[in-house]
């Protein structure tokens, strides 16, 4: 359980993770020793469980980003392994969620382009014997990412 401090510790860490433990516990209203020791207990704790970078996926080349909706022919428990172990070898796979209703997988994908985007269709997700269908929504633009409002491009 995280009290109001801790909610702001993780609000401040989710905005910038780089974020010096001085400059944390100044803004929180800590010392650095009590903010050190409150970071490392929810860690430890697991409600931290990594630091990563977000990328900005156009200024790296992957500016086609599509939502996919995946059904499975059958839920085999071996084609299943098969299909979630495949997609979380596959780069242009940022994430993938099990969900309820008409599609089992929704994969968020990010390519370089649309002749990118149908060779992983072609050469790997229609190649996997798991995947009955596939429906692909193209991203126009993000609107909330990670908790951030994205600013339209002018």
């Amino acid at each position: 359980m995280t009290d109001d401090t801790d909610q702001k510790i993780l609000q401040l860490l989710k905005q910038d993770s780089r974020i010096s433990n001085a400059d944390l516990a100044e803004q929180v209203g800590l010392s650095s020793s009590s903010c050190w020791r409150r970071v490392r207990a929810l860690e430890d704790s697991g409600a931290i469980r990594n630091y990563s970078v977000v990328l900005d996926d156009e200024k790296i080349g992957l500016g086609f980003q599509v939502l996919v909706h995946v059904q499975l022919t059958r839920h085999d428990p071996e084609q299943l392994q098969d299909f979630i172990s495949a997609v979380g070898r596959k780069q242009e796979v940022r994430d993938c969620y099990a969900t309820t209703g008409q599609s089992d997988y929704h994969l968020f994908v990010c390519c370089s382009d649309l002749n990118a985007y149908n060779r992983f269709l072609e050469n790997f997700l229609f190649r996997l014997p798991a995947v009955a269908s596939a429906q692909s929504n193209v991203v126009l633009r993000a609107v909330k990412h990670q908790d951030k409002v994205v600013k339209p491009k002018r």
